[in-house]
């Protein structure tokens, strides 16, 4: 009895614990000053990715993001690429396909994902520069 009282209880602590670490990653919606700041200040590791088709990219994007579609079917392949340790922050023009892309990137178990809000098309309501 003793023997089994302690299994369920060793069986509950391993659950818990296990429920804790998948808690690890961050998801968090930011606004485009917050992105800013993160990602163009000195000394910065983030890492900016636009989640939108290249067409899109090719017109307007942020300096220094990667484009990866989040519609293309490699779209979890050509992430693995990323590091799964530093932040990353996604965008696409209005802030859907940029919530399934960080959604996905959660799962996938990187870190610190953040969630440009309102997309490129706030980023460029509130006065910021696009390339």
């Amino acid at each position: 009895m003793k023997k089994l009282l302690f299994v369920t209880i060793l069986s509950f602590l391993f659950a818990f614990q296990s429920c804790q670490e998948e808690k690890l990653s961050v998801l968090e919606v930011v606004t485009p000053q917050q992105v800013y700041d993160a990602v163009y200040s000195k000394g910065t590791n983030a890492q900016l990715l636009d989640v939108r088709t290249q067409e899109e990219y090719v017109v307007n994007h942020l300096k220094n993001a990667q484009n990866i579609c989040v519609t293309n079917n490699d779209f979890q392949e050509k992430v693995k690429k990323l590091d799964k340790d530093k932040p990353v922050y996604v965008y696409c023009e209005k802030g859907r396909r940029s919530a399934n892309a960080a959604k996905i990137l959660t799962e996938m178990g990187f870190k610190k994902v953040y969630d440009l809000q309102g997309g490129i098309t706030n980023w460029e309501e509130s006065g910021l520069e696009t390339q």
